[in-house]
């Protein structure tokens, strides 16, 4: 999608002749992601998000364990059962098998969410302090350099050096 509003913008640039040669097109880059290495807060994301993670998978864990107790419970009495407890302990097997595959995925989109909620305020900060710098540096176009969708750069500056003086980043 970003290669795709590359290209247009290219082609834009390219179709707009007369009213683009009177006005000077800057372009500036700036790897996000180098950026958001350096954001303040972002460690202490990691750490809440860690301790999350951890408590989920101890509770994943747990879910686990008590399937494999029963699962060996079933396995040495199930000899002397009849058919019809054995059916019935098989689909508790299998309900208890269901429900720690539904843990396991309803944590890991807890846990996207999560990390999306608590990413969005220094996402928003970031954006906002390289729209500031571009607006004051008079850039017409920042492309992201980062996600490998600038193909050619020779004639962009990189904003990064100038949105980590605006947040006060070393």
């Amino acid at each position: 999608m970003k290669k795709t509003l590359i290209v247009v913008l290219i082609a834009f640039l390219a179709m707009s002749g007369s009213a683009m040669a009177q006005k000077t097109v800057k372009l500036g880059h700036i790897s996000s992601a180098d950026l958001m290495q350096i954001m303040p807060g972002k460690d202490s994301v990691q750490t809440v998000l860690q301790n999350e993670v951890a408590e989920l998978e101890n509770n994943l864990k747990a879910l686990e364990a008590e399937l494999q107790q029963r699962y060996n419970e079933y396995q040495e009495k199930q000899a002397g059962w009849s058919d019809l407890i054995k059916q019935t302990k098989q689909r508790e097997l299998q309900d208890m098998q269901a429900r720690a595959q539904e843990f396991q995925a309803g944590a890991q989109e807890q846990l996207q969410k999560r990390q999306q909620e608590l990413l969005q305020p220094i996402i928003d900060k970031a954006k906002k302090a390289i729209e500031d710098v571009a607006k004051e540096g008079g850039y017409t176009y920042v492309f992201d350099s980062s996600n490998g969708t600038l193909l050619y750069q020779q004639d962009s500056d990189d904003l990064l050096p100038l949105v980590k003086k605006k947040l006060g980043l070393k």
